[in-house]
């Protein structure tokens, strides 16, 4: 009887390329170390170690790459061979025991990568949403504001508690001591905290509901912001004083009493009126469209403000226009390039009446006239304050700007105001 071949051992079945054959592999070369490991260079001499498997859960054939392996020396070939053995002899282990190498591996990482992310301080996190998220923002302000509001009143309290683990008492530490104070700042600080902790879950650095959450979480906790301190309106003057005030400020020359009439003729906010520029008016149409950027809260930016003008706003625009010409900023001030402030403002105000009253209030006094003394529809009244309207029927107004009514309703009002040219 013949003799039996003799049977291979486990580690020579295994273990069948020497450090100097991978060192000395050649572009194109697939070279089989056994057990599924080999070492393959593509065409360019890029050399990388990869695991050949049959998954345990889908009974299909993959490829893992193990990393990749140098040929500056034979040791160094050596020690990348035996870290590749180690690397193949784990992932057999996985198979034996039902696993996907590759799936264990993809799982290993989330779960560092989640452990990683739960590290990061609240303050290290919010500084870096600040930073991506303040080029949207209008204004050098209002990123001074959330930079300066968190530095003083949230990161001395929870600034070094993880992002993860902010819960609504570290919430409640941060507004308590200051909530009934002072209940406008407290208000935005819960907001900003709100945003951030969204922005945290959306990006797999928390998990569970927004403890900075108002309905939910702080609402049941603390008296409501109208409560603790009643919202101050601004002074207005009635709109029955009006026409006397319209016809003293007309005799003042100043330029501070031009944009002031504009801004009453067509019931916008002092930054939309004082920082208007030609650029925006059409004088044919008789149209000023005022940017979404300018406009308060977060208006689409692809939908401006369209205010129709009376007769009377032109003939504003006609006699800034000889002092100062057409291009550029239509009310500037006396430092380049910027516009007539709102101090100017307030002493025309003071010049020609006694009744308290202010620039942001003459919107008011639009409101309380239109309301008061016209069958005008409340929601066209509101489009003309550019204010956000909500439901079914406003949503129609807003899409069509309801134009054409409201051209007739600042005729009406500038009629009001006189006096008649």
């Amino acid at each position: 009887m013949a003799p039996r071949a003799e049977q291979p051992t486990r580690t020579a079945a295994l273990h069948r390329l020497t450090a100097l054959q991978v060192k000395n592999a050649k572009p194109g070369d697939k070279l089989s170390d056994g057990g599924g490991l080999r070492l393959d260079v593509d065409p360019r001499g890029g050399r990388s170690w990869v695991f050949r498997y049959t998954s345990p859960l889908t009974g299909k054939e993959r490829y893992m790459g193990l990393g990749s392996a140098p040929d500056a020396s034979t040791d160094k070939a050596r020690q990348s061979l035996a870290e590749a053995r180690e690397a193949a002899d784990k992932a057999r282990r996985l198979i034996r025991e039902g696993k996907d190498p590759i799936e264990d591996r993809n799982d290993q990482r989330a779960a560092n990568q989640a452990r990683a992310a739960q590290a990061v301080t609240f303050r290290e996190y919010a500084e870096a949403y600040v930073s991506r998220m303040e080029a949207g923002w209008k204004n050098s302000k209002h990123r001074q504001q959330w930079t300066n509001s968190l530095k003083t009143y949230v990161y001395p309290l929870i600034g070094q508690t993880t992002i993860g683990a902010i819960d609504t008492a570290d919430v409640m530490k941060v507004l308590t001591p200051i909530w009934n104070s002072k209940p406008e700042t407290a208000s935005r600080i819960r907001g900003r905290i709100e945003m951030i902790l969204a922005a945290a879950k959306a990006e797999g650095k928390r998990a569970g509901d927004n403890p900075a959450a108002w309905r939910e979480r702080i609402k049941p906790l603390l008296p409501s912001k109208r409560k603790v301190r009643k919202v101050q309106h601004h002074p207005a003057l009635p709109y029955g004083q009006l026409p006397a005030f319209m016809a003293s400020l007309c005799a003042d020359g100043a330029d501070s009493a031009l944009l002031l009439r504009f801004i009453i003729l067509t019931a916008a906010r002092y930054n939309e009126g004082a920082f208007a520029d030609w650029a925006e008016v059409d004088l044919d149409e008789k149209l000023w469209t005022i940017p979404a950027i300018r406009m308060k809260g977060n208006r689409d930016p692809d939908r401006p403000h369209v205010v129709p003008l009376s007769d009377a706003a032109l003939r504003v625009l006609s006699a800034i226009s000889e002092r100062h010409g057409n291009r550029g900023l239509i009310f500037p001030g006396l430092r380049r390039g910027r516009p007539l402030s709102d101090v100017s403002l307030s002493k025309a105000i003071a010049r020609h009446t006694t009744t308290k009253a202010t620039t942001h209030g003459f919107r008011s006094t639009f409101r309380d006239w239109a309301g008061d003394m016209t069958s005008f529809p409340r929601e066209v009244c509101e489009q003309a304050l550019a204010h956000v309207i909500a439901g079914e029927t406003e949503a129609a107004y807003r899409r069509s700007d309801a134009l054409a009514k409201r051209r007739v309703l600042m005729d009406e009002w500038a009629a009001y105001c006189g006096p008649k040219p």
